[in-house]
């Protein structure tokens, strides 16, 4: 059964940083791509980054240049290093993997980012 459980969330003032980790079980972590999502309160959830298999990455246009995604093989843990935080960047965290044409999500992990 995979399992994704996210944590770093928090409350940090405008302009600092957080790290989300997002630990994998019970997948062949090696060959799985996992993204992260966000969703604000009143508003879709949105993609924000994703690895591939390959350690390709993707970040979507709104957080680009402030955050980064990436890997620990070792420790089956996906980083979503989160700097120059803006208030909008307020939401519920949510990483995310597919096996099997089976969605799996984790609980998500809270980030609000005060003025």
């Amino acid at each position: 059964q995979v399992q994704l459980v996210e944590s770093g969330g928090g409350l940090v003032q405008a302009g600092g940083s957080l790290r989300l980790s997002c630990a994998a079980s019970g997948v062949d972590f090696s060959i799985t791509a996992i993204g992260w999502y966000r969703q604000a309160p009143g508003n879709q959830r949105e993609w924000v980054a994703r690895i591939s298999s390959a350690d390709s990455t993707n970040v979507a246009d709104s957080v680009k240049d402030r955050f980064t995604i990436s890997r620990d093989y070792a420790k089956k843990t996906v980083y979503l290093q989160m700097d120059s935080l803006k208030p909008e960047d307020t939401a519920v965290y949510y990483c995310k993997t597919t096996v099997l044409g089976r969605v799996s999500w984790g609980q998500g992990t809270q980030v609000t980012v005060s003025s």
